[in-house]
């Protein structure tokens, strides 16, 4: 009589499913299944497919510690594994990896599921064992292929919107990237700069100082190897027509051919204009277009700020009036793409440094937002809108160190600096239309050398402040004589006038319909006082 019991030398180290008893049938299947989504080939290996098993093994063991050697840089250098990932190739290579993976994960799965045998398991087990593997395969190949994906979509965005070459480094320390909001509506002949940033970022610690150029700014300088300085050698001080947003177009219209290695001659000449009037070194510059504004904030799933005023802006007609003014009322408010568009842009009854405010609030709060989750969630919709979003010639090997940076800059609270009312004086002072240089220098100088101090010099001086203070019981400085005042509490710029109506007059909270009232009957002054505050901003 021949033996049925397995031979020690047996390859196969499990259970004969057709002799075996149900009970260690459906056992055998679980462990099969369990051994393919944790470590694939090793079902195959266990079951007698030495060959097939091993080299899958082997290229599971590689697969592990490849993920274990980029757990660890995420950690230890995570800017280096950042700047890794942003390169075109490495992106179309991973993308690769992933599909190859995915499908041959699948092709383990179904011969598992041949190992296996369902025809051998107790009808419930089969059923059961047979769906859990099919969703368990779907849901890893599916995943595996998702990251392919997003690896290639990466890929596209990055490739579409930024340059090749090598990154650049910090100068003294900062980053300082000009930031420009562009307007090229059809009705409007070229590209005009409406709003004009320094973006300088401390490379080490990510503590940020935001620097808004009104765009009437005039007498401009420019840096002393810009080529526009032969043709202004005094600055842009042609008169009225010679505004800080004028430099763009007429750089690109009439001096292109000082920049002849510039692929955006326009920007070239900003930021010139940026760096010789702020003192700053500035490196690169990033170009938002207002059409594609309104659905990055979309992508994001909106963003939030606090209002501490009532801001107006222009939509549909009120019914049965001609009036067009709508209004945003203070506090916390959401505000999808279109939203932060008139938010940002608006300055009717009030100025520019009201929305320039308003737009350094918005841009703080975009950055603060902007974290890991909202990557993930809504990566898709945001490459897409950041393709029709961004100019820029920040070249791609710089993202790894600026996403690392970003994230650091997201904690903390941006100083803010005008050149121009409310931190140099008021807007009748003019000091846009007859800036002086040497202070805005200084002013500058002072607040990086503020982000600079260690907090136990900080406390230190604070104390020592506030103890001179006491003694000889001063007032404390006017916005207008200290711009750090502002910047120390971003959002509490300015208040209402004392006479501004903060009531209706039966005594009735403000809404959105008295204040449509108030312009429909002329009384356009009282909107102006009551406007007067919606500079205040912060981000919640």
């Amino acid at each position: 009589m021949t033996s049925t019991r397995r031979s020690s030398h047996d390859p196969d180290l499990l259970p004969d499913p057709v002799s075996a008893p149900a009970p260690v049938r459906s056992k055998r299947a679980l462990f099969l299944l369990l051994l393919t989504t944790f470590f694939p080939g090793s079902a195959q290996w266990v079951s007698g497919n030495r060959a097939l098993g091993g080299f899958v093994m082997r290229v599971t063991i590689t697969c592990w510690a490849l993920l274990l050697v980029v757990l660890a840089l995420a950690l230890l250098k995570r800017d280096w594994l950042l700047g890794f990932f942003a390169q075109a190739w490495v992106q179309l290579g991973s993308s690769l990896l992933l599909v190859v993976l995915a499908a041959g994960w699948l092709l383990m799965f179904l011969n598992t599921l041949a190992i296996i045998r369902p025809r051998y398991l107790a009808p419930g087990a089969r059923i059961g064992l047979t769906a859990t593997l099919l969703v368990v395969a779907l849901a890893i190949t599916g995943s595996l292929g998702y990251g392919a994906f997003v690896m290639n979509k990466g890929r596209e965005t990055i490739s579409s919107v930024f340059t090749a070459g090598p990154a650049f480094k910090p100068v003294d320390g900062r980053y300082n990237i000009a930031v420009f909001g562009a307007d090229s509506a059809g009705n409007r002949e070229g590209v005009r700069t409406d709003s004009m940033s320094l973006l300088s970022v401390d490379a080490k610690t990510g503590k940020s100082l935001l620097i808004s150029i009104p765009r009437n700014m005039q007498n401009a300088q420019f840096s002393k190897d810009s080529p526009m300085r032969k043709i202004y050698p005094e600055g842009y001080n042609c008169g009225d027509e010679c505004l800080f947003n004028a430099i763009y177009r007429d750089a690109t219209d009439n001096h292109a051919d000082l920049y002849p290695d510039a692929a955006n001659p326009g920007a070239e000449a900003t930021m010139d204009a940026i760096e010789g009037s702020t003192g700053l070194k500035v490196q690169s510059y990033v170009m938002i277009d207002m059409a594609g504004f309104a659905g990055f904030i979309n992508a994001m799933g909106g963003v939030k700020v606090d209002s501490g005023g009532w801001v107006p802006y222009n939509g549909k007609s009120w019914p049965n009036s001609s009036v067009n003014t709508h209004w945003f009322a203070p506090g916390e408010q959401t505000l999808t793409g279109k939203q932060a568009l008139w938010f940002a842009r608006s300055r009717d009854f009030t100025s520019d440094y009201h929305r320039i405010a308003r737009q350094q609030c918005l841009q703080q709060a975009m950055i603060s937002q902007f974290s890991p989750k909202t990557m993930l969630t809504r990566f898709t919709s945001i490459m897409d809108a950041g393709e029709q979003l961004v100019e820029t010639d920040i070249p791609q090997q710089q993202l790894g160190s600026f996403l690392n940076l970003a994230d650091k800059a997201r904690q903390t609270p941006f100083k803010r600096l005008t050149l121009g009312a409310p931190d140099f004086g008021s807007a009748g002072d003019k000091f846009s239309t007859y800036p002086k240089f040497d202070e805005i220098h200084s002013r500058i100088d002072e607040l990086i050398a503020a982000q600079n101090e260690s907090p136990a010099k900080k406390s230190a001086e604070a104390t020592k402040e506030s103890a001179k203070e006491k003694e000889s019981s001063a007032p404390a400085k006017s916005t207008k004589d200290s711009g750090t005042e502002r910047n120390s509490e971003p959002g509490k710029i300015n208040t209402a006038p004392s006479d501004a109506p903060t009531a209706q007059p039966d005594g009735s909270e403000l809404t959105e319909r008295y204040l449509v009232t108030l312009e429909q009957i002329g009384r356009t002054d009282l909107l102006a006082k009551i406007a007067a505050n919606n500079n205040e901003c912060s981000v919640p």
